[in-house]
């Protein structure tokens, strides 16, 4: 009975044993069965298809459209200042105003003159006019004499023929020729009034011409007077904007030489030019499209956001040897004046427009091997596929895609280290942390200087 009761617990100790190996087998088991995968947190952008430009990119500088450096054309004392530094003048409105005193008196003095001398030409005309009358007075005295000298000629040579036949005496035939001789001497002074009557006359004539040009002269000296005193009101030249006044009122102005005094500084703002270079390898290409029609250039300046609208004006006519680069200007409105001379601005040069083109955000697309690139899209069941794509161009923060999407598509813009073909993933929305899983989102690779960035995950 003894060895009975001794070989109970024995059994019931094994039993024990058995059945706690029995729990900590299923205990491994159950501890070797794989969790679940939880799903990774991802920002997400549908694939469009839009108008997309094709352009070139540089940075700008804003030219005024014209700058007038102001300087007098007389020396002076500065009398007066007709505007305020830095107000928007129109062409034509009176800027400056020097002491006119000086040249009123100059223009007074050239009147005088050329009143004079207008005097002197009308009695130079009234001499010409008395110088002809006697011209002909002394013409007609020499027709009348002639005349009468003709007549006494044939009266003597009759008279000595008479006399010849002995029909008259000797003293009447020498008393007709004496008249002859007479009357022959007569006429020779009369032609030698005449000539000296019209040597008086062009005489006369050369005094006229001679007043004439003194008076143009003295025209002359009257309006370039007149001039010298306009010079002494200043207008601007050009519809612009002033810059800080050189010199005040009270200060005397020089003028000529290189001692001239500048005034102010007036730009014109309004069209304004935007000036920048691209590589002279996109010419040939920027006068092909050039020639389809005008190029669009959208300017933003510096700390704006909202792009300016002008159009390609000018391309120089060198390239610039130490740069290769050529220089371009496009003119904008600049109605709201936020294009400033001396600014800077990112331009972009537009030379055509794609109208359907496949668009993703430049952070989407991964680099894979031998330089093939692709984008993990988002499927309906939340899961995602690698799938490559062939890049045409990045432009700011847009990728153009020519292949493997479809507009409507989502593909995934923020969490891809995390990311494989086929896992699960939880579509973040604006705000939202990522950071439910592991303790916070990891940020996702910089892009590169191409606006990619590097692939975390390989197809």
């Amino acid at each position: 009975m003894i060895r009975a009761s001794r070989s109970v617990p024995v059994f019931v100790l094994i039993l024990a044993l058995a059945v706690m190996l029995g729990a900590c087998s299923r205990d491994k088991a159950e501890s070797k069965a794989p969790p679940a995968t939880p799903a990774v947190p991802v920002a997400v952008a549908p694939v469009e298809q839009k108008a997309m430009p094709l352009q070139l990119q540089a940075i700008g500088t804003v030219e005024a459209l014209s700058v007038v450096s102001v300087r007098a054309q007389v020396g002076g004392e500065l009398t007066k200042v007709h505007f305020q530094e830095g107000q928007d003048v129109k062409k034509g409105e009176l800027l400056f105003t020097i002491d006119p005193r000086s040249f009123e008196a100059a223009v007074a003095q050239a009147q005088a003159t050329l009143a004079k001398d207008t005097g002197l030409v009308q009695q130079a005309r009234a001499a010409l006019q008395r110088d002809q009358a006697r011209v002909l007075q002394t013409r007609a005295a020499l027709a009348r004499d002639q005349a009468q000298a003709r007549t006494a000629e044939a009266e003597a040579k009759r008279y000595a023929e008479l006399y010849k036949r002995e029909l008259i005496s000797l003293e009447q035939s020498e008393q007709f020729h004496t008249t002859a001789e007479s009357l022959a001497a007569t006429v020779r002074a009369d032609e030698a009034d005449v000539t000296s009557a019209e040597e008086t006359v062009r005489a006369d004539e050369a005094a006229i011409k001679a007043a004439e040009q003194t008076v143009r002269g003295d025209e002359a000296m009257v309006d370039n007077a007149k001039i010298q005193l306009g010079y002494t009101k200043i207008t601007s030249p050009i519809d612009g904007r002033t810059g800080s006044l050189m010199l005040h009122e009270g200060n005397v102005v020089r003028a000529g030489g290189t001692s001239d005094s500048t005034l102010v500084v007036i730009n014109q703002i309004q069209p304004v030019y935007v000036s920048f270079t691209v590589p002279q390898q996109q010419l040939p290409a920027i006068r092909r499209y050039m020639a389809e029609g005008p190029l669009e250039v959208r300017a933003t300046p510096a700390g704006d956001t909202q792009p300016q609208r002008g159009t390609v004006t000018f391309v120089d006519n060198v390239v610039d040897a130490a740069t290769g680069t050529i220089r371009l200007k496009a003119t904008f409105p600049n109605s709201d004046r936020r294009l400033w001379p001396g600014q800077f601005a990112n331009v972009d040069l537009v030379l055509s427009t794609e109208p359907d083109a496949i668009v993703v955000p430049a952070q989407a697309v991964q680099s894979g091997q031998g330089n093939s690139t692709f984008v993990f899209v988002v499927r309906d069941d939340s899961t995602v596929e690698t799938r490559r794509i062939t890049v045409k161009r990045t432009q700011g923060n847009e990728t153009v895609v020519g292949d493997g999407l479809k507009a409507g598509e989502k593909v995934v813009t923020d969490g891809m280290p995390r990311l494989v073909a086929g896992a699960k993933v939880e579509i973040r929305t604006p705000g939202q942390e990522g950071g439910r899983t592991g303790g916070g989102r990891r940020p996702g690779p910089a892009p590169d200087a191409s606006g990619k960035a590097p692939a975390r995950a390989q197809p």
